[in-house]
């Protein structure tokens, strides 16, 4: 399984934005959507063996954590609005200390960073890291932060995390995950 985390530094967690303003209103949703667009979706199909947690780290209860699982997942369109949606769906749900299913693949928890640290530990994406190419083998969970870089005590708590790069200039979130998952499937045909 390959695994993306993304930090959504502004993004709502309620239900309560409209989704005609997800990059204002919602805290920059439409980032996050990106990000799981990115992550799951190949032409005319999903990646099944991917899932997607976005930690939703805006008002009014940070954090939570919202799951995308490509084996499970249903209903999901490739435009932001259907993650939005179904983002949305999820942020309704009364959010409890475990992962909870708002629809088929969709799931949400409260919490954040630091439980996903203990559950799935990444290799951070940064561009000061070690480039992604130059690595013999390569992690199956990946962190990485939305259009904010990480806070100070981010950064404390993934200090000793490996990082990676994924190119010489600063890229999207969405882009850096089309660029690991790229370098995934070329190692994986030869």
């Amino acid at each position: 399984m390959i695994r993306f985390i993304v930090l959504g530094h502004l993004a709502k967690t309620s239900g309560d934005f409209s989704l005609n303003d997800m990059p204002g209103g919602a805290g920059r949703m439409d980032v996050l959507c990106r990000c799981v667009n990115s992550s799951l979706f190949l032409s005319h199909d999903l990646r099944r063996n991917v899932e997607c947690y976005l930690v939703l780290l805006g008002e009014p209860e940070p954090p939570k954590t919202v799951l995308f699982s490509g084996e499970k997942v249903r209903y999901l369109s490739p435009d932001e609005r259907s993650a939005g949606a179904l983002i949305k769906k999820a942020l309704a749900l009364h959010a409890g200390e475990e992962f909870r299913e708002s629809t088929p693949g969709v799931y949400v928890r409260k919490g954040g960073l630091a439980c996903l640290l203990r559950d799935v530990p990444p290799a951070v994406l940064d561009e000061a890291g070690s480039d992604i190419r130059d690595e013999p083998a390569l992690p199956d969970t990946y962190l990485l932060s939305d259009h904010h870089d990480f806070s100070p005590e981010e950064r404390d708590m993934i200090r000793d995390l490996p990082a990676y790069s994924v190119g010489p200039r600063s890229l999207h979130a969405d882009h850096a995950i089309t660029i690991v998952l790229n370098e995934i499937d070329r190692r994986e045909s030869s």
